[in-house]
């Protein structure tokens, strides 16, 4: 399983609320079960009391986006670290439903968590997965998206970390916002240069008489 793949587990959870707009979709023991994707014996340990917990962790991991997007370093790994002491896993190999040409086993690792109820489970693989990520990448990569009012999370994996939007129609939105505003001022820039223009000639005018 790629380290990428725990990673999401951490983006899925935090963009499961819109703030800006006031909406949240985790709000049954169902919508927990689908963060789960392909995990199957997470999602089933799942029960309603989850959903306020999932809630809690959600705000948690938000935090350590935000305060990597703020530039603050040091406040996001210890955000994460308090994650990882409280939700631990541990690392295993395995070979399960991967094999090569000659159906031999595929290794790989693979972080097994020890839960008392799903929220823990998924705690922990989001929390080690976002380590993972940001000790391999930096802390920099963790972004939010500057297309307003969206602040969904995202990971930026660019070659040359140029990400600022969680997806491409949040940066076509943007893009659009910025031209139609940079028309706006240039727009409102040949207007008043039209009224000095005008305002010499008229000064001009009642010079000559």
């Amino acid at each position: 399983m790629e380290l990428a793949y725990y990673s999401d587990y951490a983006v899925r959870l935090v963009n499961s609320e819109d703030p800006a707009r006031g909406k949240d979709t985790l709000t049954s023991v169902e919508a927990v079960r689908d963060l789960f994707g392909g995990n199957g014996t997470g999602a089933r340990r799942a029960t309603d009391a989850d959903v306020t917990r999932f809630r809690s962790v959600r705000a948690r991991l938000r935090s350590v986006f935000e305060a990597a997007d703020g530039g603050d370093e040091t406040l996001a790994v210890d955000l994460l670290n308090s994650l990882l002491l409280e939700f631990p896993v541990s690392p295993q190999i395995s070979g399960h439903d991967f094999r090569d040409d000659d159906g031999r086993p595929l290794w790989h690792m693979h972080l097994a968590d020890h839960p008392s109820n799903a929220t823990a489970g998924y705690a922990a693989i989001a929390a080690m997965g976002l380590a993972f990520h940001l000790t391999e990448y930096g802390v920099d990569r963790l972004g939010l998206c500057e297309a307003a009012p969206c602040r969904n999370a995202y990971l930026d994996t660019s070659t040359n970390r140029s990400r600022r939007y969680c997806s491409d129609r949040c940066a076509t939105r943007a893009n659009v916002a910025a031209y139609r505003a940079r028309k706006r001022l240039e727009a409102d820039r040949s207007g008043r240069t039209g009224l000095t223009a005008d305002s010499a000639q008229r000064t001009a005018a009642s010079g000559e008489r």
